[in-house]
């Protein structure tokens, strides 16, 4: 019976090295693994997570104040228009109003005159 626990503690001391050679084997195939994958990420030049979060915040802000300008920009559209609408009721009759050619003729001779200046 001595011969069997004998075998027996044998082969329970055999297991256990086997598994705990199987384990060393299995964390060294992960390790290398790691090394392997963080080698090949590092070739592809890729962006770190804060680096990328922090671009993403930045472009967030960036859309919504274009869409508040835009905004701010058909608002002042708006103003403008409305301002040309009524300084267009105001206009003189058109019997008072300068004739266009009046007016072309004017603007010939300022055209004529800031040519002069700009030569001096």
């Amino acid at each position: 019976m001595s011969a069997n626990r004998r075998i027996l503690d044998d082969v329970a001391r055999l297991a256990t090295s086997a598994a705990g050679l199987f384990q060393g084997a299995g964390r060294e195939a992960e390790n290398l693994f790691r090394q392997r994958l963080e080698w090949l990420l590092d070739g592809m030049d890729l962006v770190p997570r804060e680096e990328f979060d922090a671009v993403k915040a930045m472009a967030a802000k960036a859309r919504a104040e274009n869409v508040a300008l835009g905004k701010r920009l058909a608002l002042l559209e708006g103003v403008i228009q409305a301002g040309n609408a009524k300084s267009k009721s105001r206009a003189a009759p058109a019997s008072t109003a300068k004739s266009p050619a009046k007016a072309a003729v004017k603007t010939a001779a300022k055209a004529k005159n800031s040519r002069k200046t700009a030569k001096k």
